[in-house]
């Protein structure tokens, strides 16, 4: 387990929309939200169900913006993206948990650890924390994340469903 996981917007959307906001605890001892990503992802009103179940996670830890590096200008992030990547080659023992495929590539290119929304599924459902990883699979694609066929069906022989 990482020392801390630097979180993006998505993975906070996604597993907030089904109730597994909880499996972050999986990945760090610590779980932290840059200022701009928590902004990105309250944008929609107090009455949004993210803004709801991030207000209510007092385990999740909120971090100034850090300064983006002029390496990471070239990979045109998002907002969010930047800061979190940043946050993680700024921290030694970090994760970082994010989706957005530009974002996932520029973290590869970093060398980063990294993890996604799905494969958090994937290790809650090994580690026991999750009866059933289909069921959150298919949750998450019903509140509105895209994962094809292929990808659901190689992700789910991983561990055995």
């Amino acid at each position: 387990m990482a020392e801390a996981a630097v979180v993006n917007a998505s993975p906070l959307i996604f597993l907030s929309r089904v109730g597994q906001l909880p499996l972050l605890r999986l990945v760090g001892t610590r779980v932290v939200v840059p200022a701009p990503v928590l902004d990105e992802v309250r944008a929609k009103g107090r009455e949004d169900v993210t803004a709801q179940e991030t207000r209510a996670a007092q385990w999740l830890e909120v971090v100034a913006a850090p300064t983006i590096p002029p390496a990471l200008g070239g990979w045109d992030l998002g907002v969010g993206e930047a800061a979190v990547i940043a946050w993680a080659q700024s921290q030694a023992n970090s994760i970082v948990v994010l989706d957005d495929l530009l974002g996932r590539r520029c973290a590869q290119a970093l060398r980063l650890p990294l993890i996604g929304t799905l494969g958090l599924v994937l290790m809650a459902k090994r580690r026991g924390a999750i009866p059933s990883a289909r069921l959150v699979v298919e949750k998450l694609v019903a509140h509105g994340m895209y994962l094809s066929e292929r990808v659901v069906g190689e992700a789910l022989a991983l561990v055995g469903e």
